[in-house]
C-alpha cells in the first residue's frame, strides 16, 4: 500500500504505474524463481534495512531463501571479481555505491539486461539504457547535525560555515581517498571554494572515519556535531532509534545525490529469482519503504519533501566516477591530507 500523500491526476497516474507484472507472468516469474529456491545479494552499506526487507521478500514469494551478505562496495565488488575470475559466481544481484563496477562489468559482458515493471519511470540519469542496471533508490547528501547541541540560528547552509570556531574538531567524514561518495563531495567542494578551503579545513581538526554509519552514529552520541556529507536514510534510521540527528539541506551549496544501483550477473546461479527480487524491489510500496528517494518519477518523495530534482543538486556522480585518471590523482592528493584509514568503522 503506497503511504506517502498522493493527490488529484497524480494519483491516479501513480497508481496505474505502481501496478506490478500481470498475474500470468508475474505466476510464470514466481514458478521459475521457486524452482531455483533462493537468490543471495550483495549489498554495499548497512545491512540491517535489507534485512527487514528481505523478510518481507520470503512471505511474498514463499520458498525462496534469500542470503545477503554485506560490507563496504569496494570490497565486495572485488569478492564479485574473484568468483567472475574462478567461473564460480556465488553471488545473483548487487546493490553498490561503485557505479564504475556496473559500467565496467557491462563492457565486459558479465551482466545480465532486465527491464522490470517501472523502469521506464526512472530517471535516465539513474539507469543503464538497456537496463544492464539502475537505481534502487536515490541517496541524498545533505548536511546532518546533532539536534540538542547545535542550535537552529548556527545550521551551516555552506561549505565555508564549517571552518567556523563552533565546529572546530566536531566535524566528521569518511576518509574522501576511501569512500567514493565521500571522494565526489569534497571534490565538489574544492571544485566551489577552491583547494584553500581544504587547508583551512584540515585546520579545524576535523575527524575521519571509514565508513557512514560510524561517521553518522558519532553525530548522535555527540561525539561530532555536524557533517556535509551524510545519507539521508541513514540519518532516518538513527532517529527511529531515538538519536537527536535531524538532515538539513544547503541553502547555498548543492546537494549531492546519487542512485545506489542494482544489478543481475550474466551468469548469476539464480537469475530468475534474482529478477523476481529486483522486480519487487521497484515496486511503488517497497520504494517508499527504503526511506529515502525513489529513482521512479511516479513515486512520492519523503513526506515533507519535494521530488530530489527538484531541488539544486550535483548529480553527476556516474560521470565523476568513470573519470579514472582523476579518481587516481585524488585518491592521492586527498590521502596527503587525512593519511591512511586508521579509524576502521563498519557497515552493521
Amino acid at each position: 500500500m503506497l503511504t506517502r500523500r498522493l493527490a488529484g491526476p497524480m494519483f491516479a497516474v501513480a497508481l496505474i504505474a505502481a501496478m506490478p507484472l500481470p498475474a500470468a507472468a508475474q505466476s510464470e516469474l514466481y514458478a521459475k524463481a521457486k524452482s531455483e529456491g533462493s537468490v543471495t545479494l550483495y549489498v554495499g552499506g548497512p545491512t540491517a534495512p535489507w534485512e527487514a526487507m528481505a523478510k518481507k521478500f520470503e512471505q511474498r514469494y514463499p520458498g525462496i531463501t534469500f542470503s545477503i551478505s554485506g560490507d563496504f562496495s569496494n570490497v565486495l565488488d572485488k569478492k564479485i571479481d574473484a568468483q567472475i575470475a574462478a567461473g564460480k559466481l556465488e553471488v545473483d544481484t548487487a546493490i553498490l555505491q561503485t557505479i564504475p563496477d556496473f559500467v565496467r562489468w557491462k563492457a565486459e559482458g558479465q551482466l545480465l539486461n532486465f527491464k522490470p515493471p517501472g523502469f521506464a519511470e526512472i530517471d535516465d540519469s539513474f539507469k543503464d539504457a538497456d537496463g544492464a542496471y539502475w537505481a534502487t533508490m536515490v541517496n541524498a547528501v545533505p548536511y546532518m547535525y546533532n539536534t540538542e547541541k547545535v542550535a537552529a540560528a548556527d545550521l551551516p547552509n555552506s561549505a565555508l560555515d564549517f571552518l567556523k570556531p563552533q565546529f572546530h574538531g566536531k566535524v566528521v567524514t569518511p576518509y574522501p581517498a576511501d569512500d567514493d561518495v565521500t571522494m565526489w563531495v569534497f571534490f565538489h567542494i574544492v571544485q566551489k571554494h577552491g583547494w584553500d578551503w581544504m587547508d583551512k579545513f584540515m585546520a579545524t581538526k576535523p575527524n575521519f572515519i571509514q565508513g557512514h554509519l560510524g561517521q553518522q552514529r558519532s553525530i548522535g552520541t555527540g561525539q561530532n556535531l555536524v557533517t556535509f556529507d551524510s545519507i539521508y536514510n541513514i540519518t532516518t534510521l538513527l532517529k527511529k532509534q531515538k538519536m537527536p540527528v535531524e538532515s538539513h539541506f544547503a541553502e547555498q551549496d548543492a546537494t549531492p545525490i546519487w542512485p545506489l544501483t542494482g544489478a543481475i550477473f550474466k551468469n548469476a546461479p539464480h537469475p530468475t529469482a534474482a529478477k523476481l527480487f529486483l522486480s519487487w524491489l521497484l515496486e511503488p510500496e517497497q520504494q517508499i519503504a527504503t526511506e529515502t528517494w525513489s529513482g521512479r518519477r511516479d513515486v512520492p518523495p519523503p513526506d515533507g519533501y519535494k521530488p530530489i530534482l527538484s531541488y539544486e543538486v550535483a548529480n553527476d556522480y556516474k560521470a565523476f566516477m568513470t573519470n579514472d585518471a582523476q579518481i587516481a590523482e585524488l585518491r592521492k592528493r586527498f590521502e596527503t591530507y587525512t593519511g591512511p584509514v586508521v579509524n576502521a568503522g563498519g557497515v552493521r
